[in-house]
């Protein structure tokens, strides 16, 4: 259970201190306001967002260039930090949907238009999946002290916006309250308007910053917990397959709930992996002598080497070739999983359904035991790790774990173009915040070339009183229509 704690941390002009009796259960110790946390001793971690891209829709040839050059990312990752790839799925917030996207009324003759295309929105809105994914990459690096840590995540940080950039995604650094907001709506679904946090106010209150994101209680038990009256249940990724597709994290992220997904990602050094694998595939050649000594020992000269010490030196020496020609690094990395749901039953029912997804890929996920308080401070974006089950994977095979899936377009004060035919969800569009606003309508005859031109027109209307819409009309049919 947590409880309100107030005047219970040092104040600082700039920093937060938490308590330690609520550490445990969220590891943030110190807050700055331009997004850095402390979150362990000496240990800074920083937020970065970025957008996703067409991945699922692009051609063969173009998604062999996005995996290159998402591996490209993943090889420039610094050996001395650690860094997590968080995939969130969050629902749509009706009131943020509301204020963003409905038409305000105008009092005039054309309100009745307005609550019938409102009516339309909430309508769509309410059959569409309603799921929103952010996408995290957390860095987690130690430093002595505050001021090299902001010079570590600026030299990082300008690094990622470049790869980034170059996928052709745009990464951003999340500030303090940025990174608030993600724990808080969270931890407390379906209060996300109610989020309100100006730090120099909450300093001079002497208030304690997790007020605003804890939930009203937390209950651990053996393989699920209780937010407040929702339950949850952390996974992880136990086994995994000789060949995965890149479709699974889409699959496994298309669930109707709220959830994370983290990839924790530790590089090692390539002249530590190189003579990591040099010490094992030694090892092998070893025990490969040595029981073709014994063989020969009893007059067996023509005695075949086994297919397991056989199957150890080919993939030991792949391993080898990956380091040294192939330009992959060695990395150790952890899948966790986070879900959540209103009752016990569809709890059970929604980790059923993805445990199935992933043995459809030949994967398992395992629920984690007695471990949910640390498996779910490793699946949200904190920047720590507690669950101890890494796995030794190459820049390819890490990258399998692409994050990208398909992008979404939703601008405030936009206007319904349709629906996306990949996440279902609606695609709201408002071409004035395009570099290029200008648009063709082409299609065969009878496919409603007019009836769209004329839908965006009373959009316009509806949406701006004042707006002037200019038709060039030669063959004069918009204008026998009106009459």
């Amino acid at each position: 259970m947590i409880k309100t704690l107030r005047n219970l941390f040092k104040q600082d002009k700039e920093k937060f201190v938490v308590p330690k009796s609520v550490q445990a259960v969220i590891p943030l110790k110190t807050m700055w306001e331009d997004g850095i946390f402390l979150v362990g001793r000496n240990k800074y971690a920083k937020t970065f967002k970025f957008e996703d891209i067409n991945y699922a829709v692009a051609s063969r040839e173009d998604k062999e260039a996005m995996f290159l050059e998402y591996s490209e990312l993943l090889n420039a990752l610094d050996s001395g930090a650690t860094t997590k790839i968080t995939i969130n799925n969050r629902r749509l917030n009706k009131a943020d949907f509301e204020q963003t996207i409905l038409i305000p009324m105008a009092e005039d003759n054309l309100d009745k238009y307005r609550k019938e295309y409102n009516k339309m929105l909430l309508d769509k809105a309410t059959g569409a999946n309603s799921i929103v994914q952010d996408k995290y990459v957390t860095i987690s690096v130690c430093k002595k002290n505050i001021e090299e840590a902001r010079n570590y995540f600026a030299r990082v940080g300008a690094d990622l916006i470049g790869h980034f950039n170059r996928l052709g995604s745009k990464c951003t650094e999340m500030d303090a309250n940025d990174k608030l907001r993600i724990f808080h709506d969270f931890y407390r679904t379906g209060e996300e308007t109610a989020f309100s946090f100006d730090m120099a106010q909450t300093m001079r209150k002497g208030h304690d910053f997790k007020d605003y994101i804890c939930p009203d209680s937390f209950e651990f038990e053996k393989d699920y917990f209780r937010i407040g009256n929702r339950y949850g249940r952390v996974i992880f990724l136990r086994e995994y397959a000789a060949y995965i597709k890149d479709s699974m994290v889409a699959e496994l992220c298309e669930l109707n709930r709220n959830m994370m997904l983290s990839v924790d990602v530790v590089p090692v050094p390539t002249d530590e992996a190189v003579r990591e694998v040099e010490n094992r595939l030694l090892g092998v050649e070893t025990n490969i002598t040595n029981w073709q000594r014994k063989q020969n020992q009893n007059n067996n000269f023509s005695a075949v080497i086994p297919y397991d010490l056989e199957q150890q030196r080919k993939e030991s020496k792949e391993f080898l070739d990956d380091l040294t020609t192939r330009d992959q690094r060695m990395m150790f990395a952890v899948l966790t999983m986070v879900h959540t749901a209103d009752t016990k039953e569809q709890l059970d029912n929604d980790t059923e359904a993805l445990l199935t997804t992933a043995r459809k890929h030949l994967c398992q996920f395992a629920v984690l035991k007695y471990q949910q308080m640390d498996g779910l401070n490793t699946a949200l974006p904190f920047g720590v790790r507690k669950i101890d089950a890494l796995r030794t994977l190459t820049t390819e095979s890490l990258a399998v774990f692409i994050p990208f899936r398909v992008q979404e377009i939703y601008h405030k004060d936009g206007v319904y173009y349709g629906q996306n035919v990949i996440s279902k969800n609606m695609i709201i569009a408002n071409r004035r915040h395009l570099l290029n606003g200008n648009s063709f309508i082409l299609g065969v005859s009878g496919a409603g070339k007019s009836f769209t031109a004329k839908e965006e027109m009373v959009n316009i209307i509806l949406t701006d009183p004042n707006a002037d819409v200019l038709v060039i009309d030669p063959e004069r049919e918009v204008r026998q229509e009106v009459a």
